[in-house]
């Protein structure tokens, strides 16, 4: 009985190893999120990314000794600010690039430049998900082209698990609405997260109502008016290392603003941009923040 206790713990820990192995890297065509076919063939030991959420990605992965260009705008984890820069986001150095040698370029889509890449023989990548499900596609997809699909996929289960823990704590929670604040230059116009935004699906997993829910797109302008019909609960301004873009005391100052319920009872927050608007494995931090300033009852 001994024996057999012995080889059942042997045999467990087998498994738990096998199970922990990483797959090696199988060369393939991967299609990206433009539905392009790209054939990659042996595992890529140098890569850039100029995106952020990309780059938080690949540094989740454990695969920071590959990377070996980002963006002035990669700035998380904080290793990846070590790393050689090929410039903006939307207008990365092409020739900084090439100059890198890079066997794999990830990037967005969103720059037109990086499509000269084709012509120079560098295969790139265009990670640019809409959803949840195409954050969690993605993340898989770098895992596969990458040579580490079984770390994407633990990733993944792990967001998943957070993301159903948080959501759970919202059932039967009563909605309030809210209102995000892109851009409010013009506090008569403000810019807002619409239908089709990353922003609408974490108010409503949140427990929210987006007031802007049924606009006509994922990023639009609200005329005061509408803001004021709309009356939201909550107000949530995006901040960048602490410092919000719009402040509290603008909207509290502003007349029409203070007509608002949110404004009335003080229930301005800011959050950081990056959780919310990087669709990288922070986003499920974003889910809890925006929770936990929705329903702040639920996480005492």
């Amino acid at each position: 009985m001994k024996r057999f206790s012995i080889f059942v713990v042997l045999l467990s820990l087998l498994v738990g190893l096998v199970g922990c192995r990483q797959s090696p890297f199988q060369p393939g065509t991967y299609t990206d999120d433009m539905g392009r076919a790209v054939s990659i063939n042996k595992s890529p030991e140098r890569i850039v990314s100029h995106v952020p959420s990309i780059t938080e990605i690949l540094f989740a992965l454990g695969l920071s000794d590959k990377v070996v260009g980002v963006s002035d705008f990669c700035d998380y984890p904080e290793e990846a600010k070590t790393k050689p820069s090929v410039g903006s986001y939307f207008n990365p150095s092409i020739e900084r690039i090439v100059a890198l040698d890079p066997d794999l370029v990830l990037t967005d889509g969103h720059s037109e430049g990086i499509k000269q890449l084709d012509s120079l023989g560098i295969a790139f990548l265009v990670i640019d998900p809409k959803d949840f499900d195409g954050v969690f596609r993605d993340i898989e997809l770098i895992g596969k082209a990458t040579g580490v699909e079984a770390k994407a996929r633990k990733l993944v289960d792990q967001m998943k698990a957070d993301i159903a823990h948080i959501t759970n704590q919202m059932k039967g929670a009563q909605k309030v609405k809210a209102f995000y604040v892109i851009d409010a230059t013009d506090l008569n116009n403000p810019w807002t997260a619409g239908p089709g935004s990353f922003m609408d699906s974490l108010i409503n997993m949140a427990g929210g109502e987006n007031v802007a829910a049924k606009a006509v797109a994922p990023w639009v302008q609200f005329s005061i008016e509408q803001l004021v019909s709309a009356d939201p609960e909550v107000i949530i301004l995006p901040s960048k290392h602490g410092t919000a873009f719009t402040t509290p005391k603008m909207l509290k100052e502003h007349p029409a603003w203070r007509q608002t319920t949110a404004v009335r009872e003080d229930r301005i927050y800011s959050i950081d941009a990056d959780l919310v608007d990087r669709s990288g494995p922070r986003i499920v931090r974003g889910l809890e923040e925006i929770a936990k300033i929705l329903h702040p009852e639920l996480f005492k």
